[in-house]
């Protein structure tokens, strides 16, 4: 099968901007009961209440799950805008599916502030990970087999606000950046092969397996960095020792979901909507027509911080609009970037503008 660049970037792309962070999609269910019909009741009342916990727990930082608000299915049911079902499948006592359940953002913003909890709702662009292990000496990226990156692979996959993504592996990326071109930390080449997926960041998560002789276990060290256009690269370092009757394959399934977690949690922090800062500034927007207008206001729509949007002057290539939002202006930038907005300050006046699309001309490959 021939893969091009072009479709890969458009397909994750799509993925990326269909990101609706108040649904949750695909809840399992699987109820026996004394009739079909009380376990369907049964089915999409623990159904709700999972979708529930997952949109808290996607929505907060990880130290704070355990003390989220717990309520029950009728409880929920003011927060639900509305739910789907699909698979469904039923006998006389038996009721499967799968649901998903779209979620009020008012309503649980509200309760999550009057809850005392922070969180973020700005979705990242994909992260390209890039799993380099340590075996015998040798960096392994590429080659097979390597077990970090089957680790990396296999991780659950679930919607957050920071889709990671791994590459294909292929002649394409095998010619773009090798083992320790990436340790390295190649700014260009770790771009361009961002830019191959439609990755705005890539995160080079290197792991070493050493033995810790004095507990007889293994420990697996990993040193990580996240590289991209707005943020500072800083390497981060943590160890996960081997648990008793732990195989090699647990330990390093661990790790990849443990460091996942961190990954968003960091994303979080930075993007934590911050409702005491108010503030606003004037934007110039050049367009080139209606059409590019229209594109520029649909991607505001979807920028969390964003309160609203105020159009001052419309003209057929000038816009002059004042941004209304909360939190610091830096954190409007990154947002704004997430929607392919870029804002950018020249000469005292703030411009936005869509960003330059990401297209690639880059071989096939098999």
């Amino acid at each position: 099968m021939v893969v091009s660049s072009t479709s890969i970037y458009a397909q994750n792309q799509s993925q990326a901007l269909d990101v609706n962070v108040f649904e949750v999609r695909d809840v399992a269910v699987d109820v026996t009961a004394e009739t079909a019909a009380v376990a369907r009741e049964q089915a999409r009342a623990e159904g709700k209440a999972r979708a529930f916990q997952r949109l808290m727990e996607r929505l907060t930082l990880r130290i704070e799950h355990s003390g989220l608000p717990q309520l029950s299915a009728e409880e929920i049911s003011p927060y639900v805008k509305d739910f789907s079902v699909a698979d469904e499948k039923t006998s006389s006592v038996r009721y499967l599916a799968r649901l998903t359940f779209h979620f009020k953002p008012k309503e649980v913003r509200g309760l999550l502030t009057e809850s005392g909890f922070s969180f973020a709702e700005t979705v990242s662009k994909p992260v390209l990970v890039l799993p380099v292990f340590q075996n015998a000496g040798a960096l392994i990226l590429w080659d097979e087999p390597n077990p970090w990156r089957e680790a990396w692979n296999a991780r659950s996959k679930t919607r957050s606000l920071v889709p990671t993504l791994l590459p294909l592996g292929d002649l394409a990326d095998i010619a773009t950046i090798g083992a320790d071109q990436a340790m390295d930390g190649d700014q260009q080449r770790l771009a361009a092969l961002a830019k191959r997926y439609g990755a705005s960041d890539t995160l080079v998560v290197f792991g070493v397996m050493r033995i810790d002789a004095a507990q007889a276990r293994r420990v697996l060290d990993v040193y990580f960095t996240r590289f991209g256009r707005q943020l500072q690269e800083q390497t981060e370092v943590i160890s996960f020792p081997q648990k008793k009757g732990e195989t090699v394959s647990a330990l390093l399934a661990r790790a990849s979901q443990e460091l996942t977690y961190v990954v968003e949690d960091n994303w979080k922090r930075d993007n934590l909507l911050q409702f005491d800062r108010a503030d606003m500034i004037p934007v110039m927007v050049s367009i080139s027509g209606l059409k590019e207008w229209i594109r520029v206001r649909a991607r505001l729509d979807g920028v969390a911080v964003l309160q609203r949007t105020e159009l001052v002057l419309l003209s057929k290539e000038l816009i002059h609009l004042n941004l209304h939002f909360i939190g610091e202006t830096n954190q409007l930038a990154l947002a704004l970037e997430q929607a392919d907005l870029k804002l950018a300050q020249e000469n005292d006046q703030w411009r936005l503008s869509l960003a330059v699309p990401i297209t690639s001309a880059g071989p096939k490959s098999k």
